[in-house]
């Protein structure tokens, strides 16, 4: 860190972005951060890091193995196919980045996020054979990088412009034999069919394989926002309408038939006006701190007394314009027991399925920083219990501490004489 805040000529003093493995999009600032954005590399550090790697790698005062470690990292930051591989994900971070954030928001809509996904598959197909403008975008990066270190003195690196040509070893072809393995011999070619297709291809499937299958039931889902209730109620529901849904729901009851949900959503929509005019008293809603923000710093360690961001309650005062008002106001009024009863079970499966991971990987966050290294040895129960406390701060912060002192005074007479005078 040292030598890169010597070396570093950014007035804005950044440094680099750690991937962690829990982070939703780490890898993107990451990369971002070295390599600019895809087409435009102004704003990279690659300049900055490369020479600070120089002068690691020329410090004999440093230990052999980070010399040598500065020389591997040189070596393979100057290579041309580095930079090709890293235009790529830049290229797929620009599509799908949009996309992971909106699905970290608190008040995320379902179907928006459905399309959101489609509009993200589709632009990745538009690109998923465009070689040509990752190979513009490298070419660009290059003139870029090779015109600031020449500006640097005593600089005597240079980042590679083409692809290094590959010996390719010839197979002995019988007479009439037609080989249908021949390698490719041109390396542009040979790294567009082996690994920039491969990488397209690989990442557009998984997106498909992923929310193709909830793609239907994320419809279902938004016929259950009231926002979308006058829609409902003036042009009515599709026919393969709650499909998906009824099927999710016939484990629990067999009354959740494709035409009930059909026939008790239209009767809700168009009652829902008249039910939301009773006042329904204040409730509290658990949502997510406004600074918590899915970008990390990476796999280092937290300081204890870092702020970390809390579950906060936020008051919904009878917005009536959300699926949890609907809920609740079946419930006020005792409609969930034979008028509503269906698709009364349909919003309590929508309010408690888990639609992303977010709260999985916040959890997996906490964790890492409650078990470091320093508590490397702690117990399951401990840990439990100090899990609770970690993401239920605010319950733990509202408890009387004098009560607290009791109840562990009672467990003992030798404590009940060392807490209570």
């Amino acid at each position: 860190m040292k030598k890169w805040e010597e070396t570093s000529t950014d007035k804005r003093h950044r440094i680099l972005s750690p991937i962690g493995q829990t982070r939703w999009w780490a890898k993107d600032t990451a990369l971002t951060k070295v390599f600019g954005s895809f087409g435009s590399p102004d704003s990279a550090m690659y300049v900055d890091l490369v020479l600070t790697l120089s002068v690691i790698q020329l410090d004999r005062t440093m230990k052999p193995t980070a010399i040598a470690k500065a020389k591997g990292y040189i070596e393979g930051l100057l290579k041309f196919e580095t930079i090709l591989t890293a235009q790529i994900f830049l290229r797929i971070f620009e599509c799908t980045s949009p996309l992971s954030k909106y699905l970290q928001t608190n008040g995320m809509d379902l179907l928006t996020a459905h399309r959101l996904e489609v509009g993200t598959e589709d632009g990745l197909k538009k690109c998923v054979r465009d070689f040509s403008g990752v190979k513009e975008a490298a070419d660009q990066f290059v003139v870029w990088a090779n015109g600031e270190l020449l500006e640097k003195e005593d600089c005597e690196m240079e980042v590679e412009v083409a692809l290094p040509e590959k010996r390719v070893k010839k197979k002995k072809i019988m007479p009439g034999e037609l080989a249908e393995d021949e390698p490719l011999t041109a390396a542009e070619r040979d790294f567009e069919v082996t690994i920039h297709n491969v990488i397209m291809d690989t990442v557009t499937q998984s997106i498909h394989e992923r929310f193709a299958v909830s793609a239907k039931l994320c419809s279902d889902f938004a016929s259950l926002d009231p926002k979308n209730f006058p829609e409902v109620r003036d042009k009515g529901l599709p026919g393969s309408a709650m499909q998906n849904l009824s099927s999710c729901l016939m484990k629990f009851d067999a009354r959740s038939t494709t035409g009930t949900l059909q026939a008790e959503l239209a009767s809700l929509a168009t009652q829902w006006e008249r039910l939301k005019l009773s006042p329904l008293e204040e409730y509290k809603v658990r949502t997510s701190g406004e600074n918590d923000s899915p970008e990390g710093t990476g796999d280092e360690e937290e300081p204890c007394n870092i702020e970390r961001p809390e579950l906060v309650h936020v008051n919904c005062s009878m917005c009536k314009n959300c699926a949890i008002c609907v809920y609740l106001i079946l419930a006020q009024y005792n409609l969930l027991t034979n008028s509503y009863h269906v698709i009364g079970l349909a919003y309590k499966f929508l309010l408690t399925l888990s639609t992303t991971q977010v709260a999985c990987e916040r959890s997996f966050s906490t964790l890492k920083f409650v078990k470091n290294r320093l508590r490397s040895t702690i117990g399951q129960e401990h840990l439990e219990a100090f899990m609770l406390m970690a993401t239920e701060k605010n319950i733990l912060m509202s408890l009387d501490t004098d009560g607290v002192i009791n109840k562990v005074a009672e467990t003992s007479d030798l404590l009940r004489r060392q807490l209570m005078f």
